[in-house]
């Protein structure tokens, strides 16, 4: 066990990190963020940031020497830096499991070995691969590289009328996967939590809506069943138990036309759906993280009053700074900015949760709060 007082170790420094910062400061944690672009979100709360490549050995070993145990806040680190680490300290999550997860070759083959739900897929290696794919699983279908890729980031729909030579040649993979469509009525999160001690705990199924392949709003609870509930859950613990997650793992759903539950992406770290929870849950993923990654028992994830959450991006900066007392003057509005710096176009800046007794008062709520905020820019 871990225990308070000690020093986390945090891989990247954007805002998941710094929200993980600020919830274990309550605890008594100390925290050092390893990041290579100076003052980052998570760097400017945190007792020190080192900056520094993921692949720089001896920046790694002091990093390792200064800290009790080592987390992540996003899957774009290289292995390598987690092989040179758990040599040193405990890694939550292990190389293993951030291997499966950032690839999504690995994770689709991970998924399929277990008879986990997933679209059907392909793998590709050249442009005769990928016509042969798109042969076989029918049009439209989405071609994605198999290393990193989030946000919507590495992947093209095929709709019939490209040249697919051309755009193989134009997107430079070495090695994809191509998924057949997917029919779905929406799309849907569950995050959970394993520690060492093998103690779980899963965070309420929350309800999805992107735009432009960025989340957008967070709907919670999510507006299914209970039956379609527990099988999410049911999910999400069965991938963290088979991949042995120590930590939080987000689990990326889609629910088909048919009623039935497809799993698209997972997460092994805290995760833009479960913003909300530091609001609404008696214990916030945020918290969950360091309880869980540092052998703590885990605390409830009871949800205290529906709510949903809104994503700030850059582009309502275009014309002005905000006026936040929009959002303020609601007292069940909660307000997040990350201090990221420049609010650039697509950028996740901050976000706000509004809180109800009855989700769809939430929800509608929100959606007038924001188009009221986006007007206060528009007025300048």
């Amino acid at each position: 066990m871990i225990t308070p007082g000690s020093t986390i170790g945090i891989l990247g420094g954007g805002q998941l990190g710094r929200m993980s910062v600020l919830s274990g400061r309550r605890m008594g944690y100390k925290f050092i963020i390893y990041e290579p672009s100076a003052g980052s979100a998570a760097g400017m709360v945190a007792d020190k940031e080192i900056n520094a490549s993921y692949t720089d050995l001896s920046a790694l070993e002091a990093f390792g020497d200064a800290v009790d145990v080592v987390t992540l806040e996003f899957e774009n680190v290289p292995t390598i830096a987690l092989s040179v680490l758990e040599k040193k300290r405990p890694v939550h999550p292990s190389k293993e499991v951030l291997g499966t997860c950032q690839n999504r070759l690995k994770e689709k083959l991970f998924l399929r070995t277990n008879g986990i739900p997933c679209a059907p897929f392909e793998v590709v290696h050249s442009a005769e691969e990928l016509s042969q794919a798109v042969a076989k699983l029918g049009l439209p279908c989405v071609l994605k590289t198999a290393d990193f890729g989030y946000d919507g980031k590495g992947q093209h729909k095929i709709v019939g009328t490209e040249n697919l030579a051309e755009l193989w040649k134009k997107l430079g993979y070495h090695t994809g996967v191509v998924e057949k469509w997917i029919s779905f009525q929406g799309e849907y999160s569950v995050i959970c939590a394993r520690n060492e001690q093998g103690e779980e705990a899963v965070f309420p199924v929350a309800e999805n809506q992107h735009v432009h392949h960025i989340l957008h709003t967070t709907i919670v609870p999510a507006r299914i069943s209970e039956a379609l509930v527990k099988e999410a859950e049911d999910c999400a613990l069965l991938i963290a138990r088979k991949l042995n997650v120590i930590g939080l793992l987000a689990v990326e759903l889609f629910l088909t036309t048919e009623g039935k539950w497809l799993v698209n992406e997972l997460a092994p770290r805290p995760h833009n759906s479960g913003h909300y929870s530091f609001d609404a849950c008696l214990t916030s993923q945020f918290e969950q993280h360091v309880r869980a990654v540092c052998g703590l028992p885990l605390g409830s994830t009871a949800l205290l009053r529906p709510v949903v959450m809104i994503n700030l991006l850059g582009d309502i900066w275009k014309y002005g700074e905000p006026d936040w007392s929009v959002l303020l003057s609601e007292p069940s509005v909660k307000l997040h900015l990350y201090d990221k710096g420049e609010p650039r176009p697509g950028r996740k800046m901050g976000h706000f949760c509004v809180l109800a007794n009855d989700v769809e008062d939430a929800l509608l709520s929100a959606r007038k709060l924001e188009a009221a905020l986006i007007a206060s820019t528009l007025k300048k």
